[in-house]
């Protein structure tokens, strides 16, 4: 026989191990040549790695706020899973201080990632869904996710839709007199741009010789409550509205932290230096769907954008599945100590309604007058 069909055991065993190790080489190449393509627009493995450990913590936060409700020790609960690559960015790079020498921010109630890449912690998110009176945005006389904190310009969210569009030309006024190049920045959902207040904002800020420096953004996650879209909108892009009144705008992957933060850097740039408004579209998920009002389940045919984020650093060599799974228990425990916490902590008395409706609480109570 020749040597080519005298093959022992031993030698058919070595030469599978020897395509598996070609294949693993492979793979291995391969993912290097992914992560060499990809180079995350230039932005820096630190930076990458927090944004990373944001969305995160902003979707623990999300999923225990969701438990809570669950559980029967909240009333209701709506938020922002999906929405993490696009408010996490939104966060880190804005100019974060108390009075118009920085940035303001009027937002809708999923800008949960946004408050975390402010610096909120996740006490102070559980505090109002639970109505504790510690709560520091409302006093525990709220909503989920209604969030107002004066020392970051955070404005209180507004259960009325979409007014806070025209409230933040307000404040762009001010910024744009005081003349420190600050902007405001206002938030909602692609539904909420039917209402008139929308509009009127794109009136205000575009108006020639008097342009306001807002950074106008819509999340538009195709549903408004269970409305698709497709059937709701003559325009192809919402971006299109504002290209009329000579905004400047753009669309962007909001599911891309890498994108958002690129595009929201620059629009935010031109801003500051031109005190001229911009419109940025986000295209987002709605994982969980509109609100506890529809069962708050994941939607697992939606794009997730934390896990193709963490998947994305992890194939790039820029984050280890050991490190990423520590991160989501470290977070994890962080919620339940705070759920814990939030428990023991009293609910607003009667008589604290009269607060915080007037300054100092003059003549809130028709009782007194």
């Amino acid at each position: 026989m020749s040597k080519k069909t005298t093959v022992k055991a031993g030698s058919k065993s070595a030469a599978k191990k020897s395509v598996k190790a070609s294949a693993k080489t492979a793979v291995k190449g391969s993912k290097k040549a992914s992560a060499k393509a990809d180079n995350f627009g230039g932005l820096s493995e630190d930076l990458l790695l927090r944004i990373h450990d944001l969305m995160v913590k902003s979707r623990v936060l999300e999923e225990r706020l969701i438990k809570i409700y669950k559980a029967g020790e909240a009333y209701f609960w709506i938020g922002g899973p999906g929405e993490e690559a696009f408010g996490v960015p939104l966060g880190l790079l804005a100019r974060k201080g108390q009075g118009p020498a920085y940035d303001w921010f009027h937002l809708h109630y999923r800008c949960t990632p946004t408050m975390v890449a402010l610096g909120m912690n996740m006490v102070d998110s559980i505090r109002l869904i639970m109505n504790r009176a510690t709560d520091p945005s409302t006093g525990g006389r709220n909503f989920a996710n209604h969030y107002c904190f004066p020392q970051w310009n955070v404005a209180p969210v507004t259960s009325p839709i979409e007014v806070q569009y025209p409230l933040a030309c307000g404040t762009a006024h001010v910024q744009k007199r005081f003349g420190k190049k600050a902007l405001s920045i206002v938030t909602g959902g692609d539904a909420g741009t039917a209402e008139g207040d929308f509009a009127s904002a794109l009136i205000l800020a575009s108006r020639k010789g008097q342009e306001l420096p807002v950074l106008i953004t819509v999340q538009n996650n195709k549903f408004g409550i269970s409305t698709p879209f497709e059937g709701q909108h003559g325009e192809t892009h919402i971006a299109d509205r504002a290209k009329a009144f000579n905004i400047r705008a753009r669309v962007i992957n909001g599911n891309d932290p890498v994108e958002t933060y690129l595009a929201m850097q620059e629009e935010m740039e031109y801003i500051r230096k031109t005190g001229k408004p911009s419109f940025i579209e986000a295209h987002v998920s709605r994982l969980y769907g509109h609100s506890s009002a529809d069962g708050a389940n994941k939607k697992a045919s939606l794009v997730d954008p934390v896990f193709t984020f963490e998947n994305r650093l992890i194939d790039a060599g820029i984050l280890t599945e050991k490190a990423a799974k520590k991160i989501w228990e470290i977070y994890e425990a962080e919620g339940v100590a705070a759920q814990e916490q939030a428990r023991t902590e009293p609910v607003p008395t009667p008589e604290s309604v009269w607060e915080h409706v007037y300054v100092d609480s003059e003549n809130a109570d028709w009782r007194k007058f």
